[in-house]
């Protein structure tokens, strides 16, 4: 019956844009996404529903008003009625809509109560939203212990119209969350900055990030496949470069995937003791800004007038390593300046504000160690 409901209103949403069929030259999605969820689907199937009742409500009510403006018209000698005090017009006016609110409501409240039942999770991700990129946490479940961010990687000569747009244009990152088919994976989001908005469409989830807040979500995604989202909330210039991509496994594939991704990140873990010289450290903060510094702060040092700081010749930059280092850790207040802290790993802070020190127009010749940015965190 359910298929029989989409098809109908599938068909019907398609008949105006049927009949532009010969001008029409752009491919046309008439309908919502079914999803690989029992959220998605649940939605999708309410969504129906729901067309085919505020169809019939369209219909009932325009009927009724184009028969009454016809055949009452004054014309043919009608006078406009009255209704005032009328026990009965009140009563159908009253109860009709009641009527519909219960049968609207039931199942939109069903599917709502199914949504946010966190409860018995085969495994638990914290999804960390910043600008503006996500952090993945596995706190329980196999995969325990695995912690990484993800970011935008489609190329900045894209972005800029320097180079063609190529596949997933906005919507590829660098690293996935990838999570086994079949198992229920409560989401907790939270952010470290601004409100984010964690949203996939095909799982039917749409669950938003507050600072200062912890909030939960589940899916059970049935199908193996690679699914894409963005952040759905306005979060700041770099907005719509924010994607959110998961990829679904079978159980044995991602037992592999765990293993593989710890042996990475202990061959990727720095030794804290280890002293960088200046050419080694310089050469990983440039990727480290590359990777976080340069949205804001442009590849030239000079940041966006108005919004960002220019790094080139700042005082800060210029200025005591310790000043530098608590801004980057922390951030400040009631500027776009996030707190790097919990994002960059100490060595990664470290390399960064090397790199910052000794660029462009900045000459200090300092060398900021990982030691330096563990002691400003205490």
């Amino acid at each position: 019956m359910k298929k029989k409901i989409a098809g109908l209103t599938s068909a019907l949403l398609a008949l105006p844009l049927a009949l532009q069929a010969g001008v029409a030259s752009a491919a046309y999605q008439l309908n919502l996404t079914p999803g690989v969820t029992r959220n998605s689907l649940s939605s999708y199937d309410l969504h129906n529903l729901m067309m085919w009742v505020i169809l019939v409500i369209f219909v009932g009510v325009f009927g009724m008003m184009f028969y009454s403006v016809y055949a009452h018209r004054k014309s043919k000698g009608h006078k406009a009625a009255t209704f005032h005090e009328n026990t009965t017009v009140e009563l159908i006016w009253t109860i009709i809509p009641l009527i519909i609110l219960v049968f609207m409501a039931w199942p939109a409240t069903k599917s709502l109560i199914q949504l946010r039942d966190t409860s018995n999770p085969d495994m638990t991700v914290k999804v960390t939203g910043y600008q503006w990129k996500w952090g993945y946490d596995y706190i329980k479940g196999e995969g325990e212990g695995i912690s990484f961010l993800s970011q935008l990687a489609t190329p900045r000569d894209q972005i800029e119209g320097k180079a063609p747009k190529g596949e997933n244009y906005l919507l590829e990152t660098d690293n996935y969350l990838v999570v086994p088919v079949g198992k229920k994976v409560r989401i907790l989001t939270t952010a470290g900055d601004v409100i984010h908005s964690w949203f996939v469409p095909a799982f039917g989830v749409k669950q938003d990030a507050i600072p200062g807040f912890v909030r939960d979500t589940q899916f059970r995604a049935e199908k193996e496949g690679i699914y894409r989202g963005q952040c759905a909330e306005l979060c700041g210039k770099e907005h719509g470069f924010m994607p959110i991509v998961v990829e679904v496994v079978s159980a044995e594939k991602y037992t592999a995937w765990v293993a593989e991704k710890k042996k990475a990140m202990a061959a990727a873990a720095d030794d804290p003791n280890k002293k960088w010289d200046f050419a080694e450290m310089k050469a990983r903060g440039e990727k480290v800004y590359a990777a976080n510094c340069v949205a804001c702060h442009q590849a030239n040092g000079q940041g966006i007038p108005g919004s960002f700081k220019a790094l080139d010749g700042s005082a800060l930059v210029k200025g005591p390593a310790k000043g530098h280092i608590d801004i980057v850790l922390n951030g400040k207040a009631g500027t776009a300046m996030a707190a790097f802290g919990k994002q960059l790993s100490d060595t990664d802070i470290a390399a960064a504000i090397t790199y910052e020190r000794n660029s462009w127009s900045n000459k200090t010749g300092d060398v900021v160690q990982p030691s330096d940015v563990k002691a400003a965190r205490k």
